[in-house]
């Protein structure tokens, strides 16, 4: 019974040892670049003892500042736009985006006419309507809940005529009362619903030219 007692307080003693909070540090680490790492953590701070954020500083420590190289995009980003967002009160960019033209062939047909019609029924239809002349739901003929009508894009010649590039730019970085709607679509994508919008455009004008006269051949 005694001997039973003694095991017992002796795994309890060792139990009791191995839960306290005594931290215990090693002597020798075998291998110490698997055991600590020289890799970059993401949300590391950028100065550590192998990193430096100032090239300059002569420490002779690896240079990294969390950027990514010059002249690189990041997956999934594709058809770069080169035009920055204007600073408050300049428009400059905004005027210099007129001369860039969509990378998308025109017009839309098959599976990419179907997927632009639906990122804009999805994303523009609401204010824009679906037959994209201003009355969405949103203003729905003035009683709906929006207070400024929206945007004709198909039957006002403002929008007619407005280059590509430029309705970039305002679906980009957002334009008076339309935010900016870079989170939600992909550039590929805002190019899409651009194509689209033109290609309504284009076939409302076809629509509506006179037709041609017919030609009278004397015998």
């Amino acid at each position: 019974m005694k001997k039973l007692s003694v095991i017992g307080f002796i795994t309890a003693g060792i139990a009791l040892a191995g839960c306290s909070d005594i931290r215990r540090e090693p002597g020798a680490v075998y291998m110490p670049d698997m055991a600590y790492s020289r890799a970059f953590e993401t949300y590391a701070e950028k100065d550590s003892a192998f990193f430096t954020s100032d090239p300059s500083d002569g420490s002779g420590k690896i240079f990294y500042n969390n950027k990514p190289v010059e002249g690189t995009i990041s997956r999934g980003e594709e058809l770069p736009f080169s035009v920055a967002k204007d600073k408050l009160g300049d428009s400059a960019n905004y005027v210099a985006s007129k001369v860039i033209t969509s990378p998308l062939t025109a017009p839309l047909a098959g599976k990419d006419s179907i997927e632009a019609e639906r990122l804009y029924l999805v994303n523009c239809g609401i204010c824009h309507g679906a037959k994209l002349d201003g009355n969405g739901p949103l203003w729905k003929d003035g009683s709906g809940p929006f207070p400024a009508a929206p945007a004709m894009l198909v039957g006002k010649a403002q929008y007619e005529n407005m280059p590509e590039g430029q309705m970039f730019y305002s679906v980009t970085y957002g334009k008076n009362l339309m935010g900016s709607y870079a989170s939600q679509l992909s550039r590929k994508q805002r190019w899409q619903i651009i194509r689209y919008i033109k290609d309504k455009q284009l076939a409302k004008k076809a629509a509506a030219a006179p037709a041609p006269a017919e030609t009278v051949v004397k015998k």
